[in-house]
């Protein structure tokens, strides 16, 4: 083994280190017993520390409690505070109120009531607002209020003494809300300011009046109900009532109130002949009363739709149009259109179901026409399912008034031929009542006054009757007329036929029918009568039958004059007997005359001027030529000199037509005027009496 060497490098390193470790292990020793020190110390503030943190606890948990009492009492304080305030301002409010009240008392021009009344309105609907307010408020600040009682019960932040004050206020602030604030409500002084306002909505409405209805008759300028400043006043009223649950009776006070005042000044045109509306109390009355009753109801039915009706949708509209989007007026207004229109339909249908007398038909196309008229303005008045009853009535009172047109005028015809009584004609041979009365009836019902609306009536009836009626042949209107009218003329033209079967008079009979075809063709002639039949309708059947009449009356009556002049008997006698029988034949024919002259004096008539001297001057041609050339011929072989002259037979046989006196027939406007006004026309039919009317 080889020896050390002193100086070796790697001993000495190592050495070295282990000087280091030692002293560093030393080191570690001395830090480690100054750790131990140091946890030691640690351990003593971590122990004071604790005990600190534990005495800090309950401080946090109180100074948290107050922070969020405070907070509560700031949520609580800023709602009374608004709710102090909002009492301030509705007591200043009352005391406002009050002031005006006392100045709408006084009397004042209505321009400046309405004005002051404005203001009244206006200061009630504040004071509604902030008794709601009211209302509102309390029940925030009671939440309010019951959630910091209930903090401080739970946390103890008060003591017994504060507790109970707050309890005391909250009971307090609860019995105000439960009484006090609907004691304002409803029993202060807004709710008499309420009734205070619904006075003055009905006096309001009640100022507003139709004025002179009479003259509106004849005007058609509309007149609206009320100023601007009216309607505002009267609907701010309303939506403030309507704003208080008081709507119903705002609506009920409208309806009573409108419906008084536009039935009072319906009133004030007389309609007294409203109060008869059943058939039979109608039929019960005079002509002439219910011919000026059913005038007027034609001319107050326009008035009460076109003026007084529409005059209360337009106030009506402007007055309620706001409420529940426009759904409220319309019912207002039916509700006071309804009872006024009902009493007007009641006459209308009334009329059209009593008795079917021939005259009503001109006053019921009066009514029809009426109606026609006024159905747009029914139409737009009463639209919308709240008018739909009244509109139906109204249809319903139409096709009554149709139907009952149709049937007077048919059964008119059925009475003139359920008028061939087995009587022969009047005994002076002129026209027959009847004859009169249908020819002027049927000159009115063709002017221009009802034929379009007789035309409407057969067109409808035809509609109504379907297409198998016999009437829907006639195409046109005027067909529909003229077929109507041929089946009168027809029946009157057998009730004449079967006068003439009855008659024993040779003579008469021809006088009659003479007179009576000529009447009707000289009464046709020119007119619109006329000129629905047709000229060539009235020469064939009625001319044509005149003249033929005309022609018999004078060989019946005069021919057998004629006759006895005739020379074939003297020429056949001898010449010893030629005088006595020339004698014979004068006296014969002056005998003969003698008698036709009285018979034209005493019975026949022929009331016509034209027609009398048209057969005057006919006869005069047919007899005194034929004496004059009797007289020429044998005036030597009369066994009398002493003879009528030829001058005189003429005047004798002219004057026969002067003898009874007749009135002569009326002129066409006064033929029209009786057809139109006779109060005994049914009678007339009936009897088919002859005269004079």
């Amino acid at each position: 083994m080889a020896p050390k060497n002193p100086e070796d490098p790697t001993l000495a390193k190592l050495e070295s280190a282990c000087s280091d470790l030692k002293t560093l292990l030393r080191a570690s020793e001395e830090t480690e017993e100054n750790l131990g020190e140091t946890e030691t110390r640690f351990d003593l503030l971590q122990g004071s520390l604790s005990k600190a943190s534990r005495r800090m606890v309950p401080l946090q948990s109180l100074a948290m409690s107050r922070k969020a009492l405070d907070t509560r009492i700031t949520r609580a304080i800023s709602p009374a505070l608004a709710l102090l305030n909002t009492f301030k301002r509705t007591e200043s409010l009352q005391n406002n109120l009050v002031d005006i009240s006392s100045k709408l008392s006084a009397k004042k021009p209505h321009q400046k009531r309405l004005e002051k009344l404005r203001e009244y309105v206006e200061c009630v609907g504040e004071l509604n607002e902030g008794i709601n307010s009211i209302g509102e408020e309390v029940e925030v600040v009671i939440q309010k209020l019951q959630e910091v009682v209930e903090f401080i019960s739970r946390t103890k932040a008060a003591d017994r003494y504060r507790n109970e004050r707050l309890r005391e206020a909250l009971a307090t602030l609860k019995a105000l809300y439960e009484s006090e604030v609907d004691e304002m409500r409803f029993e202060g002084l807004l709710d008499r300011a309420l009734v205070h306002m619904q006075d003055e909505f009905e006096g309001l409405l009640l100022r507003m009046k139709h004025r002179n209805l009479g003259d509106l008759l004849h005007q058609h300028a509309d007149r609206e109900l009320g100023s601007d400043l009216e309607i505002e006043v009267l609907t701010r009223i309303s939506t403030t009532l309507a704003a208080n649950d008081c709507l119903d009776i705002c609506i009920d006070i409208y309806v009573k109130t409108r419906y008084r005042r536009a039935a009072k000044a319906l009133m004030k045109l007389n309609p007294d002949y409203l109060r008869t509306y059943t058939p039979e109390g109608i039929d019960e009355m005079e002509w002439e009363t219910l011919e000026t009753a059913i005038t007027l109801w034609v001319q107050h039915l326009e008035v009460a739709v076109k003026k007084v009706l529409l005059s209360e949708k337009k106030l009506c509209e402007r007055v309620l149009g706001d409420f529940m989007e426009g759904l409220v007026w319309p019912e207002c207004f039916i509700k006071i259109s309804d009872k006024i229109m009902a009493v007007f339909f009641r006459f209308g249908e009334g009329v059209a179901r009593s008795s079917k007398e021939p005259q009503k038909l001109f006053k019921l196309l009066d009514m029809f026409e009426s109606l026609v008229k006024l159905k747009p303005e029914m139409s737009q008045i009463f639209e919308g399912e709240p008018g739909v009853d009244i509109c139906t009535r109204f249809r319903e009172l139409e096709k009554l008034i149709i139907d009952a047109s149709s049937k007077v005028f048919w059964e008119f015809g059925l009475q003139i031929e359920g008028n061939i009584d087995g009587l022969p004609p009047p005994q002076d041979g002129s026209v027959p009542k009847l004859v009169r009365y249908a020819i002027n009836y049927l000159k009115y019902l063709t002017t221009v006054n009802y034929r379009a609306s007789m035309v409407k009536v057969l067109q409808t009836e035809q509609t109504w009757k379907g297409s198998n009626d016999v009437s829907s042949k006639h195409e046109t209107d005027e067909g529909l007329l003229k077929h109507a009218i041929s089946n009168v003329m027809e029946a009157l033209q057998r009730n004449i036929e079967s006068k003439r079967l009855c008659c024993r008079d040779k003579v008469l009979v021809h006088v009659f029918t003479m007179n009576t075809y000529w009447y009707i063709y000289m009464r046709t002639k020119n007119t619109e009568l006329g000129e629905v039949l047709g000229e060539q309708y009235m020469k064939k059947g009625y001319k044509a039958v005149a003249e033929e009449s005309a022609y018999l009356y004078q060989k019946q009556a005069w021919g057998g004059l004629v006759r006895v002049l005739d020379g074939e008997d003297v020429r056949e006698e001898g010449k010893g007997s030629v005088g006595r029988v020339v004698s014979e034949k004068i006296e014969t024919f002056f005998k003969g005359l003698n008698e036709v002259c009285e018979r034209h004096r005493g019975v026949y008539s022929i009331p016509d001027v034209d027609l009398r001297e048209q057969m005057r001057e006919a006869t005069v041609r047919l007899v005194v030529p034929a004496y004059a050339e009797f007289l020429e011929a044998y005036s030597g072989l009369m066994q009398r000199k002493g003879f009528p002259s030829v001058e005189r037979v003429k005047g004798l046989v002219g004057k026969a037509f002067d003898g009874k006196v007749m009135k002569r027939w009326g002129s066409a406007s006064s033929d029209w005027n009786a057809a139109r006004n006779s109060a005994s026309l049914e009678g007339d039919v009936r009897s088919g009496n002859g005269g004079d009317v």
